[in-house]
């Protein structure tokens, strides 16, 4: 039995931030609903309100909703028109497909002067002779019946043949009176026999006491027995599920009139089938074992129980391992849960686990995880553990030659210690004067320059008259 309770309500109402006493517009179609109530006191401000397709056989607890303008109680089991009369601003009534067979209870909707649709096919009252003719007449504020607008013309004409059509409609609600109460006669009748074929068919049902006539027989025959226990059981559980399949096959077969009472038998049928498969379901996946992903003697497996494609890639020049995983590309990332490790990765997907053994330990603290927005992949980088890149090579370079490096230098320079010379003798101050020794160089002289003039003494010297001398 489905009930309308506050958190239904503010479930439905995400539109309005999940606040309910301020809601105008509530959604609560398809909920297996029986009964109406807690609206009037929790939605006072509700303007429409949807409750098609439900198992509601009564209209009530709605009076104080003043402000409800559109009402959907299609697809129920509502025999009566009633308790609407409080809904003051009421346009728009829709009964499509419920058990109404009392038309006369339209007349409780004469107070309601704004209503201007109604919607009442599917009803056993709208086979009646003289329905609409009725219905016209009856609510002179309606402009609009089951989706046909209503003329003046007609309302005139069905004034004047109201006291035969109304006399009419009298005897033929007397006949759908009876008839229904036979059915529901019927029907409580039927309920009553399956009731007690459910007691008949307990075992110890009929009054009679049973011991155990197995206690005094041997060993033997109860090894025996003992033995054969778990054939009879797996020949039980065969054939209970065909007698399930049976029973449910004949339900489905079987006659039976469109009343409310068999809307309701057909979903308490449906509700038991449910509840059955849900406990079946539940005991498979208990016996289920769980995944083992390292073995006792700390053995790290690889497991790909969800099914992903991956690639996985050493990259030498960068020094790090690369791990690309084919997440589904509508998933969301909150339900991703990486763990790197140094030895081993885990990549948890919707619960289900990725996990692959790496060759070489890597830095899980430096690690990192992207995701693509275009192809949804994971992509995982773990750069490896004591390796530095310098220049695109690869160098290795231990922690502890580093420090033998470095103690090797201090005792050198310890043996390098200068020490002050105390014997003058040894030790003399430098010469300033001579540590720049200049050379006495002749200048040299261009070829352009002009010589010396040459003395008279030299035998090779002749004295022209007609050259001026030399200043």
């Amino acid at each position: 039995m489905g009930l309308i309770t506050e958190d239904l309500i503010r479930r439905n109402a995400e539109h309005n931030e999940c606040v309910i006493f301020s809601l105008e517009e509530l959604s609560l179609h398809q909920q297996e609903i029986e009964r109406l109530e807690h609206i009037d006191k929790w939605c006072r401000d509700l303007k429409i309100l949807y409750l098609q397709n439900n198992l509601i056989g009564k209209i009530e607890n709605v009076g104080k909703l003043k402000k409800l303008e559109y009402l959907n109680l299609a697809l129920n089991n509502i025999e009566r028109i009633e308790n609407l009369e409080g809904c003051e601003w009421l346009t728009k009534l829709d009964l499509t497909v419920n058990f109404i067979g009392e038309l006369s209870s339209v007349k409780t909707l004469k107070h309601n002067i704004h209503l201007k649709e109604l919607f009442l096919m599917g009803n056993p009252c709208a086979d009646f002779d003289g329905y609409r003719q009725f219905v016209v007449v009856t609510l002179q504020q309606l402009k609009w019946l089951d989706g046909k607008e209503i003329e003046r013309s007609e309302r005139i004409q069905a004034l004047q043949n109201y006291p035969a059509v109304e006399q009419q409609i009298r005897e033929q609600e007397k006949a759908y009176c009876l008839r229904r109460a036979k059915e529901k006669e019927e029907a409580r009748r039927k309920l009553e026999e399956e009731d007690e074929s459910k007691k008949n068919s307990l075992p110890g049902s009929d009054g009679r006491w049973y011991t155990d006539t197995h206690a005094a027989c041997p060993s033997s025959v109860e090894n025996k027995d003992h033995l054969q226990v778990p054939e009879t059981q797996e020949e039980g559980r065969g054939g209970k599920k065909s007698d399930e399949s049976e029973e449910d096959m004949a339900f489905w077969n079987k006659p039976s009139l469109f009343t409310p009472e068999s809307r309701l038998e057909t979903l308490r049928h449906m509700e038991k089938q449910r509840k059955a498969q849900e406990k079946q379901s539940g005991n498979k996946k208990e016996a289920k074992p769980p995944r083992t992903l390292v073995t006792k003697d700390g053995k790290v497996l690889n497991v790909n129980e969800a099914k992903l494609d991956f690639s996985l890639k050493d990259d030498e020049k960068h020094n790090q391992i690369i791990l690309d995983l084919a997440v589904y590309r509508y998933m969301d990332t909150s339900l991703i849960e990486v763990d790197v490790q140094p030895t081993y990765v885990r990549v948890t997907v919707k619960g289900k686990p990725f996990q692959l053994a790496l060759s070489a330990e890597v830095q899980p603290d430096i690690s990192s995880a992207k995701r693509s927005q275009t192809t949804g992949h994971l992509l995982i980088c773990m750069p490896k553990v004591g390796e530095v890149i310098t220049g695109g090579q690869r160098t290795p370079v231990s922690v502890k030659s580093t420090r033998d490096h470095s103690k090797e230098q201090t005792s050198h320079r310890r043996k390098q210690t200068e020490r002050l010379e105390v014997d003058p003798s040894k030790h003399s101050f430098p010469d300033v004067t001579t540590i720049v020794q200049e050379r006495k160089r002749k200048p040299k002289r261009m070829d352009s320059q002009p010589q010396t003039a040459p003395c008279e003494e030299d035998p090779d010297f002749g004295d022209h008259p007609e050259v001026p001398p030399l200043i």
